[in-house]
């Protein structure tokens, strides 16, 4: 079984084995459909992130909803116009990838996938971005998971 959800590992699936120029123009496609990760109107969240931080160019919202059924999270990311195409790919390859999964899963989520879908060139350059939005999304459930008094699985 991935240590990974099966969403995103579909993801890092698709991505692996293509060529340099393929995995560029497959982030730029991811990073151009980062509008649709925005919250809808009228969307209620159980913890609400934004801000911006020293690591982003700009301000990154982080939304998140834990189904109370499943405990699957649902996350949507506001982006500002400055942020990095890079941070946009990863914040739709996230909202995909980590839909369904428990906040639990999220905050144990190892980043080792991260260099499999950008490739070691791009973590090199850009070692901050990458990982940024995945911190923000771990950081988010493990708010939710304090709020619900789940203090051991908020570690």
């Amino acid at each position: 079984m991935s240590r990974h959800p099966a969403p995103l590992a579909e993801i890092i699936g698709f991505f692996r084995g293509l060529s340099e120029g393929e995995i560029r123009e497959n982030l730029i496609a991811y990073a151009e459909a980062a509008a649709g990760c925005a919250p809808a109107e009228g969307e209620r969240f159980d913890v609400e992130n934004v801000r911006h931080d020293r690591e982003c160019t700009d301000t990154v919202g982080i939304f998140m909803r834990v189904n109370p059924a499943s405990r699957g999270v649902r996350f949507r990311v506001t982006l500002e116009p400055r942020v990095q195409t890079l941070t946009r790919a990863m914040a739709t390859i996230l909202c995909r990838g980590l839909e369904g999964a428990t906040p639990e899963a999220v905050i144990t989520l190892p980043a080792d996938f991260v260099p499999r879908i950008v490739g070691a060139h791009l973590v090199r350059l850009r070692s901050q971005t990458v990982y940024y939005v995945l911190r923000r999304m771990q950081e988010t459930c493990r708010t939710w998971l304090e709020r619900e008094g789940d203090v051991d699985a908020a570690g």
